[in-house]
C-alpha cells in the first residue's frame, strides 16, 4: 500500500468535514491526539516490561527479588 498524496488527503478532509461538521473537527482532532499519546505510552510501558529481567518463583521465595531488581537498575545506568 502506498503513501497518501496531497489530493487523497484533501478528499479525506472534505469527507470528514461533511460527516462531522466544522464545529466537531477540533474536538475530534484532540481526541485522536490523546488516543495516539495513550497508545505510545502503552507501547513504551510494554517495551519496558519486556526488557526487564524475568524473576522466577524460586527467586521470589528466596528473597532474591530485590537483589535482581537492584542489579538490573545498576546495569541500566
Amino acid at each position: 500500500m502506498g503513501r497518501l498524496g496531497i489530493g487523497e488527503l484533501a478528499i479525506i478532509l472534505v469527507i470528514v468535514l461533511i460527516v462531522f461538521g466544522p464545529k466537531k473537527l477540533p474536538e475530534l482532532a484532540k481526541s485522536m491526539g490523546q488516543a495516539v499519546k495513550e497508545f505510545k505510552k502503552g507501547q513504551e510501558d510494554l517495551e519496558e516490561t519486556l526488557n526487564q529481567p524475568a524473576i522466577t518463583k524460586e527467586e521470589k521465595t528466596d528473597g532474591q527479588v530485590s537483589e535482581k531488581i537492584d542489579q538490573a537498575q545498576n546495569n541500566d545506568k
